[in-house]
């Protein structure tokens, strides 16, 4: 009798990024952090200056960045089981009267409690699209829960578990250095307001979401609008319908990938360096440029290298390489596709073969995705775990202690935007709200940069 082949289904991926670096910095797992220090509780870095372990950790934060305060005893000295038990607890008693907000790259042990999960682009939505919530935690950074206070209703309060939890791209472009960047192209182009023969101004002004409330709200005074990597390419359609050219900021990768695929040259792309006169640009690139790139990246996609996507080509033929437009130019070109985190999650899912999928973006997510569709292989191009630093500083235990404050009546770290602020800043947010992308393709090999 002939022996029958047995086909077992694949062992189940654990999503939790937390276990692994656990794993790593016990022993059991010959697996590379960036920073052992992520295996700590985040409370460990509240009073100390700096981003905190993992991708951002070398970065420059600001002067006067928000810091949080010490987190109650209870919450840091807490089991993991006790922290989900009061979360699900506080979540219980408050009911309809709060919404979590979670995005893509958080911890596996906060976004399983979030009632919605998506990209900053679909978590805006959500928090426009539900005035009957009391108030909003948003498990995120600091620009994001301020996009939730400008888009909800007065009444309703926005609270960011963790103070700490900021964003090092949004910090590369303060508000100092863009006005004083709009004067000098004035100097150049004149009046800023004047269209000219064709009814097109000097130059829109279009942010990233990854900035400041602030910053939205210079956009909005100048006519401009926000993006997200979900409508970058509208956004950039939109701007060039009103203006002869575009200042992007403040990520230098997203503007540039989504313009040059756009047929935009990369010689009328010059980069504008805050620190330096005219931004380092001479008049004449300034003069001939059709997108004005701020210097400022991401550190989590910064770490994503053309290396490493031939390594896994060699190491796994056929796989399906998909990184985020975040990541440098060479990256984007390296790959087979480029989109926004959305746009990966639907890749996967909508694959209808196994197959392999290299991807390059924020670890927590690329966990989840292999841990939530086990019949491919999915791992993420980065052979280092190294998460976000400023999205990991969102922890069971801050979500516990600002849920438990809701409970006794009590409202804890709720962000709210100065109304000079607010008034022109949702301006710029409800063109980017209306600036609705096509609906991408969910499986294919279709560049959606």
């Amino acid at each position: 009798m002939s022996a029958k082949s047995v086909t077992f289904p694949p062992l189940p991926v654990d999503p939790s990024v937390d276990h692994e670096i656990q794993a790593i910095v016990s022993g059991a797992s010959t697996a590379e952090t960036c920073n052992t220090d992520l295996a700590a509780g985040p409370w460990n870095f509240d009073d100390r200056p700096g981003y905190g372990p993992g991708s951002s950790m070398g970065d420059v934060i600001p002067a006067g960045s928000p810091r949080q305060g010490e987190l109650p005893v209870e919450y840091r000295e807490a089991s993991p089981e006790e922290l989900d038990a009061r979360v699900r607890a506080a979540k219980e008693k408050l009911g309809d009267r709060v919404m979590i907000l979670g995005h893509f790259y958080q911890r596996e042990e906060v976004v399983r409690h979030a009632d919605y999960v998506g990209d900053s682009f679909q978590l805006a939505n959500a928090a426009k699209a539900h005035p009957e919530a009391e108030a909003i935690v948003f498990c995120g950074v600091h620009f994001m829960a301020e996009t939730a206070d400008l888009l909800s209703t007065p009444e309703q309060a926005v609270i960011l578990p963790n103070l700490a939890a900021g964003c090092s791209m949004a910090d590369m472009a303060d508000i100092d250095q863009v006005e004083e960047c709009w004067e000098q192209l004035s100097d150049i182009y004149g009046d800023m307001d004047a269209p000219d023969a064709d009814g097109l101004v000097p130059v829109i002004p279009v942010t990233y979401m990854n900035s400041s409330a602030a910053i939205k709200g210079f956009v909005g005074r100048h006519g401009g609008i926000v993006c997200t990597s979900s409508n970058a390419q509208t956004v950039l359609e939109w701007a060039f319908e009103r203006g002869r050219r575009v200042l992007f900021f403040p990520d230098q990768h997203l503007g540039r990938n989504t313009a040059k695929a756009m047929g935009v040259p990369l010689e009328q792309m010059p980069m504008w360096n805050p620190r330096k006169p005219l931004g380092g640009a001479s008049a004449i690139e300034l003069a001939d440029a059709r997108v004005i790139l701020w210097h400022g990246f991401c550190s989590v996609h910064r770490r994503f290298t053309v290396d490493q996507i031939e390594k896994a080509r060699a190491e796994h033929p056929g796989v399906r390489v998909i990184v985020h437009p975040e990541c440098p130019m060479a990256v984007v070109d390296a790959a087979d596709e480029s989109g926004s985190t959305d746009y990966i999650r639907r890749a996967i899912e909508g694959a209808t073969e196994p197959a392999t999928f290299a991807i390059g973006t924020e670890v927590n997510l690329v966990q989840r995705l292999a841990a939530d569709n086990p019949q491919h292989t999915i791992f993420c191009l980065d052979p280092v775990v190294c998460p976000c630093s400023t999205m990991y500083r969102i922890h069971p235990g801050y979500l516990a202690w600002v849920l438990e404050g809701l409970v006794n009546a009590e409202v804890l770290n709720r962000i709210t935007v100065p109304q000079d602020v607010a008034d022109p800043a949702r301006l710029a947010l409800e063109r980017m709200l209306a600036a609705k992308p096509p609906a991408a393709p969910a499986s294919g090999w279709a560049n959606a940069s």
